[in-house]
């Protein structure tokens, strides 16, 4: 067992060779060079190591406490103005921090209600729209790029929107979070938007939660952003050159993570107590987009039902964030049923929600560190541009003709069709065809879904029964997301890690839809034309 007090290792035959190599690195020094942004701990080339130094600013948070004087500050005259909603629009790690945090701590009272958009779904974008008045909604653009597709969409949308009921000052509705000298820098210079925040260019979207991206939108929930900046320096102190790699929280965890992927143990299952349930998404994409390139990374599970350790396989790590605020007891019994079948497990123990900070930067820290155990660039990401090209192909070839270039169906069942090249005849039931499809898994393979339609309660008990059904058939791992939000967050993995996974996709027709501002397509035809690209792609 490895205990550092709030983390504990129960790895089995895998213990001695994570001993092993934090022994090595402590002799090459690992822990000082990487808080010297060495470059050459990851690739040995010039050329990636100078993009890779330009994208370690997030290891300084010198300039937090200025920020939340200042992010106090705004969120109260945003709440002195009368704004009773706040919609963030944007994708990736833009969007996913400000999830977590709303779902975590909701808005304080007082505070405006925070809604993030992190899609191009109709129905999602109207029934967020018909749940406010807007008038009373503030719309925070979020975006490092700031070309984001899906941002820009919905920007020209809203902002027509006010213009349609007659806003008098409709700038004053917008604020904007972006790198200097962005398109979106631009926009909100030109539209006299309230306010843009200009966030660091060294520091990539997925490692951006302690800046203004995740800061922000917490300030306007309410949150005490002087406990969160507490969490985040007690972590990084705890991960300082100066301690024991053993003792170091993210080292340790990335050690773990990378030694355990090369063992074949590559499918991170989490488990999290109540107040914590929603870390997942956001160290989904962390894990999967820093890491599933060349071939190699970590599969990260989140919200899959638990099960009986029996149905789980080989390739399993679980790791349970576990805060001491909440009710655990079953939770401790079915992590200890783990333990006892063998599998490899890790303990993560929080105070209370307030440590959340810390472990977004442990994560961030734990996952750099696997990028050096596996070779790889954790900052970059070369697969995701694969399926943006394929949509504008997809949405020119529509301009052209006026419409979408769809797979030829294999099969029918009642208004279901499948296409596909799943190798099942013609007049295979949806069942069989499903079946012969994924007879393809193999022990270290996982199954995505990857559904393009309005995320609902209904829905959501019928993918997860789906998950476990084929979990508990097939004995391999499931993941779930909602497109177009996964194509930031898993995409990048689906496509540039190892070939063992199944891709289900998921459409439907749009009951709902409406037209793209400035744009000669609909929401519903983009969001289809994001699915095209990625089925191409995949």
């Amino acid at each position: 067992m490895i205990n550092t007090g709030c983390t504990t290792a129960e790895l089995g035959d895998f213990e001695e060779s994570v001993q092993e190599t934090l022994s090595a690195l402590q002799q090459q020094n690992i822990a000082k060079r990487f808080w010297a942004r060495d470059a050459s701990l990851w690739k040995n080339d010039a050329a990636t190591q100078e993009k890779i130094k330009n994208r370690l600013g997030w290891l300084v948070l010198e300039d937090m406490p200025k920020q939340i004087e200042e992010l106090q500050t705004f969120a109260t005259s945003i709440v002195e103005a009368g704004f009773k909603d706040v919609f963030l629009l944007g994708m990736g790690g833009s969007s996913l921090c400000p999830e977590v945090l709303k779902q975590t701590f909701s808005s304080a009272p007082g505070y405006p209600r925070l809604t993030v958009l992190d899609t191009t779904d109709p129905k999602t974008i109207k029934d967020a729209e018909d749940a406010c008045e807007l008038k009373t909604t503030l719309f925070i653009l979020a975006s490092k790029s700031g070309s984001t597709i899906e941002m820009l969409s919905l920007y020209r949308y809203f902002s027509d929107r006010l213009q349609a009921i007659g806003r008098p000052d409709i700038g004053s509705q917008f604020i904007a979070i972006t790198d200097s000298g962005s398109p979106l820098e631009k926009i909100a210079v030109e539209k006299k938007f309230r306010r843009f925040f200009t966030t660091p260019s060294d520091v990539g979207g997925r490692y951006s939660a302690l800046t203004y991206f995740g800061l922000l939108p917490a300030a306007l929930l309410g949150i005490d952003l002087r406990a969160l900046r507490k969490s985040a320096q007690n972590m990084m102190r705890a991960c300082s050159a100066d301690q024991p790699l053993e003792q170091n929280p993210a080292i340790l965890l990335g050690v773990i993570l990378g030694k355990l992927c090369e063992a074949g143990r590559n499918k991170l299952t989490f488990m999290t107590s109540a107040s914590l349930s929603h870390f997942g998404i956001w160290a989904e994409q962390l894990i999967a987009e820093s890491t599933g390139k060349e071939g190699k990374g970590i599969v990260p599970i989140d919200n899959e039902c638990l099960g009986d350790p029996v149905v789980y396989g080989e390739d399993r790590l679980f790791v349970y964030l576990r805060s001491q605020s909440d009710d655990c007891h079953q939770l401790d019994q079915v992590f200890s049923a783990f333990q006892k079948a063998g599998h490899p497990v890790v303990q993560i123990d929080l105070k209370n929600r307030s440590d959340l900070a810390g472990e977004f930067f442990r994560w961030e820290m734990a996952t750099a560190i696997t990028g050096v155990i596996l070779n790889i660039n954790p900052f970059d990401e070369p697969n995701v541009s694969e399926s943006k090209e394929n949509t504008m192909a997809v949405l020119t070839q529509f301009e052209k003709t006026g419409q979408l270039a769809l797979p030829p169906a294999q099969s029918y069942e009642g208004e279901i069709s499948i296409s596909g090249d799943i190798g099942a005849g013609t007049q295979s039931s949806l069942s069989q065809t499903l079946d012969i499809f994924l007879k393809h898994a193999h022990e270290n393979s996982y199954v995505a879904l990857m559904a393009y339609f309005a995320p609902s309660k209904k829905y959501a008990v019928c993918l997860q029964t789906l998950r476990t059904k084929i979990r508990d058939k097939y004995r391999v791992a499931t993941t779930l997301g909602y497109g177009p939000r996964f194509l930031h967050s898993t995409g990048q993995l689906h496509k540039g890690g190892k070939r063992n996974g199944l891709f289900i996709q998921l459409t439907m027709d749009e009951k709902v839809d409406f037209p793209i501002p400035e744009a000669s397509y609909s929401f519903g035809i983009l969001k289809r034309a994001q699915a095209l690209g990625d089925f191409h792609s995949l």
